[in-house]
């Protein structure tokens, strides 16, 4: 008797193991997907909050005035340059960022500089004109607003815009272009008779 039940007894053990070993594979499959949903809610909190912060931001600078329109007849181009838009932030305040009339929207640009001023298009977000007036020098850099590049990487203009003074950072597709636009930005600056700014940017 003891001897025939043993294959019984083993079969009902298999049985029962492989009864566990499912019921634990759908357990891990549920802890999975509560980990997956958890993991994705968190990414859509810090984005709203990221989001939020932004709009608060804005809010905050919204005293600034519109930005300058590239006049009809600009004059005959001195420089142009195309590469990327990384943001603007106040002048020696490299994390500072400035969002308001879409100046923290990073994007491709075409620059052109002239006698009166720095023509900014930039396609899929909003251009502006930097009037030489308003220009006050150039200088390479190597970060702004969360964008860090190699030391030199970056021309950064500097210009007023209202009562703020302001950073703009920018990169050409070819970086061996950058002195030549800081030179003809600072003479511009120099012949407007403001201090010029070739100096690296603030401490960090």
């Amino acid at each position: 008797m003891t001897s025939e039940s043993h294959p019984v007894a083993g079969l009902a053990g298999f049985a029962g193991l492989a009864a566990e070993q499912k019921s634990q594979d759908v357990t891990d499959w549920a802890a999975r997907l509560g980990w997956v949903v958890g993991l994705l809610l968190v990414i859509a909190l810090v984005y709203w909050l990221m989001r939020e912060g932004w709009k608060w931001r804005g809010t905050l600078q919204g005293d600034l005035p519109e930005l300058p329109q590239t006049p009809s007849d600009p004059g005959e181009p001195r420089l142009t340059m195309s590469g990327r838009y990384h943001g603007s932030t106040t002048a020696g305040q490299w994390l500072d960022r400035i969002v308001a009339h879409g100046l923290g929207t990073r994007s491709r640009v075409e620059l052109t500089l002239t006698d009166q001023g720095v023509s900014v298009v930039r396609p899929g977000a909003r251009d502006f004109f930097i009037p030489a007036a308003e220009l006050r020098g150039a200088r390479l850099d190597k970060g702004i607003a969360g964008k860090v590049l190699a030391e030199g990487g970056l021309l950064v203009i500097t210009w007023q815009l209202g009562e703020k003074l302001i950073d703009s950072g920018f990169r050409s597709d070819h970086a061996a272009e950058h002195p030549a636009w800081v030179d003809a930005l600072t003479t511009s600056d120099s012949d407007q008779n403001h201090p010029s700014n070739q100096t690296e940017g603030a401490e960090r």
